[in-house]
């Protein structure tokens, strides 16, 4: 019974130490990737300081770090010629997140039944290829006319910028889906409407997640786009203005808000996916 007993335990003693190891190692990579994206983050910009401090760029064109981060400590406690910063930043956000929910929803739905329905995808591909063929951002102008210089316009032109996206994903999810679970599932008795919500929608799941990570760029793209040419508030606007001032400070600054905006958006829908995806094996 010893001789059976222990090679257990040093089975155990020895998987368990290897779990510590992975561990360690697990822990070491993660703080060497923080380590050098710091150090990438500091050459570039500690680069771009000196540049322009030896005047080997002009700082009037290309600014530096240190006005950057003097123009948006002077933008948080001072506010911007448009008013208060958060105010620019609410306004831009709600215009993105209204074109990204209407134009994530029209392109699920399109896509879905359009992928799922043969007869309306041909009568209706011939179409979507031609709007689809059409530069988005310069619907923005027809949009500011149209809507004017209000909400409407820039909501218009995130929603035009999100949905062929979704839809284009929605659409190739779908023609994607197994087909011999479809088919297993009618031969159960599963009507057309039960087979879309049990097995299409869940299989093309992933392709509508992945796209909802980019669509939400191209929806802030929209709204920035649309304040650019013409509106009342927004960081468009703001970008507008200190284009016309000369003031690269405030372009760059402008950038760094979006940028955060953005990556706080990212951070947001990739918990969404963990949380809708949690039977996908994690990758590796």
């Amino acid at each position: 019974m010893k001789d059976t007993a222990l090679p257990r335990q040093i089975d155990a003693a020895s998987l368990a130490q290897d779990e510590q190891i992975a561990q360690r190692r697990i822990r070491i990579r993660k703080w060497t990737i923080i380590s050098l994206r710091i150090a990438v983050l500091v050459f570039v910009l500690g680069g771009w300081e000196m540049s322009a401090r030896l005047k080997w760029i002009d700082s009037f064109f290309f600014s530096m770090p240190s006005l950057i981060y003097l123009q948006l400590v002077e933008w948080f406690t001072n506010g911007t010629s448009q008013g208060p910063l958060w105010m620019q930043v609410l306004v831009t956000l709600e215009e993105t997140v209204l074109g990204f929910l209407i134009g994530a929803a029209g392109g699920i739905v399109c896509g879905i039944a359009l992928g799922r329905n043969k007869l309306l995808s041909d009568v209706f591909s011939l179409y979507i290829q031609i709007a689809n063929s059409i530069p988005r951002v310069v619907l923005g102008s027809v949009f500011v006319i149209a809507l004017g210089l209000g909400m409407a316009s820039k909501v218009a032109l995130a929603v035009v910028m999100v949905f062929f996206v979704v839809f284009g994903n929605a659409f190739q999810g779908v023609r994607e889906a197994d087909r011999y679970m479809i088919a297993n599932a009618q031969i159960l008795g599963a009507s057309k409407h039960q087979v879309t919500m049990t097995v299409v929608i869940p299989s093309a799941l992933s392709w509508i997640l992945a796209s909802l990570h980019v669509s939400f760029g191209f929806a802030l793209v929209g709204a920035v786009v649309g304040e650019f040419l013409g509106s009342k508030q927004g960081i468009g606007l703001l970008i507008s203005t200190a284009q016309g001032a000369f003031n690269a400070s405030g372009v760059f600054a402008a950038m760094i808000v979006l940028a955060v905006v953005a990556l706080a958006a990212d951070y947001l829908l990739t918990s969404l996916e963990r949380r809708l995806l949690k039977w996908k094996p994690a990758a590796f």
